[in-house]
């Protein structure tokens, strides 16, 4: 192998590829990240037969080939390169890597030991990347991170015609989000369960542009995503006992807020900063009145409150509900609007968070429930 590369370029395709390795690797050659020249630069993947990612850097190569090198080493040098073209040059069983004055030499594993990279399956659908991207970020953060119930760790991908819906619960909270897509197949009906993590560090890498969408339940269970030279499979998780979430949003809401985005998680930080790790923030709502009052703490503990100005609430007279701050915070973080929509039923159910249009009223097609904690007073 021989080839020259533009450095941004090279050290996020090794970034990506890296990404995707394993911690912990079954076998010493999936530490490595396989890089594999293409007639207009270098293909990097990494893959831990679960999860596989490749990128591209573009290049003039002169001497075809592939090696592996190993990933955490080799993304660690290529964040710390100068910003200028990278020379690649593999001889026997080292690479050589030279970048301005800089040069290393690195020794390569055996590439025929690198196991074949998994092909994406059909294509069922193309959509908007940055709209996409946009919707695995506010769907992703409710998914659960507790890797004994792999089903809660996993995003729900529900396409129905020429809309995706993307579903995430942890059981604490619940995070929807509706897009438009464009389906090879305009009666497509199918449900998938995919990984979070995977979700989200693919959404991260990707720029504008259309993203293929694909997936095989049958066979290996593949879904994947391309834009590109970027082209990410994973393993879809089981999810046939996934449960009827949806039915968790309430039909109505009897009372609703609107408040401000940004002011509100400013004052949620500040105020959570006496709560314990457990203790909820109170939100204090009063009908016609055009203030929250937000505290934390307890009599025997650092306490805070403070008001905020907000658009309006009606409702129940006095409403005081607690949240996990930190839940309230991201749900609130998830939109994309100046003030959001806060419908409650009562104080001991959940909360339903939406973006608000101009004139208070909910924007259809993103919805972020909260579960309350029970406070007493």
């Amino acid at each position: 192998m021989k080839a020259r590369l533009e450095r941004d370029a090279f050290a996020e395709a090794v970034h990506t590829a890296a990404d995707a390795t394993p911690n912990r690797p079954s076998v010493p050659i999936l530490a490595g990240v396989l890089l594999a020249t293409t007639d207009t630069g270098v293909n990097a993947s990494g893959f831990d037969h679960e999860v596989s990612s490749q990128s591209w850097a573009r290049g003039t190569v002169t001497d075809p080939g592939r090696v592996v090198v190993a990933a955490r080493l080799l993304a660690a040098i290529t964040k710390a390169l100068p910003h200028k073209p990278v020379e690649l040059a593999s001889a026997g069983t080292h690479l050589e890597l030279v970048c301005g004055s800089a040069r290393f030499t690195l020794p390569t594993m055996p590439v025929e030991d690198y196991p074949a990279l998994p092909d994406l399956p059909a294509t069922v659908a193309t959509a908007d990347a940055v709209t996409l991207a946009q919707a695995i970020s506010q769907a992703g953060i409710a998914a659960g991170r507790d890797d004994t119930l792999p089903m809660m760790t996993g995003v729900r991908l529900e396409f129905r015609g020429d809309t995706l819906s993307l579903l995430a619960t942890d059981r604490y909270r619940l995070a929807h989000r509706d897009i438009t897509i464009t389906p090879t197949d305009p009666n497509l009906n199918a449900n998938v369960l995919v990984p979070a993590k995977v979700l989200t560090d693919a959404a991260k890498t990707w720029g504008a542009g259309a993203v293929e969408v694909s997936y095989d339940p049958d066979g290996y269970g593949l879904v994947g995503f391309a834009i590109g030279h970027r082209k990410t499979t994973s393993r879809l998780l089981d999810g046939a006992n996934y449960p009827p979430v949806r039915t968790l949003f309430p039909a109505a809401y009897p009372s609703a807020a609107v408040v401000p985005v940004g002011p509100l998680i400013e004052v949620v930080k500040r105020v959570a900063l006496v709560a314990e790790r457990t203790t909820p923030v109170l939100l204090t709502f009063t009908n016609g009145g055009d203030t929250v009052v937000v505290e934390a703490g307890g009599a025997e503990e650092a306490r805070a409150s403070e008001a905020l100005e907000i658009g309006s609430y009606s409702g129940q007279d006095t409403l005081t509900i607690g949240f996990n701050p930190q839940y309230l915070i991201d749900g609130l973080s998830s939109l994309a609007t100046a003030n959001a929509h806060i419908g409650f039923v009562d104080a001991f159910k959940p909360a339903v968070i939406s973006g608000a249009d101009d004139d208070g009223q909910p924007i259809p097609g993103q919805r972020y429930l909260i579960m309350p904690i029970r406070v007493t007073r």
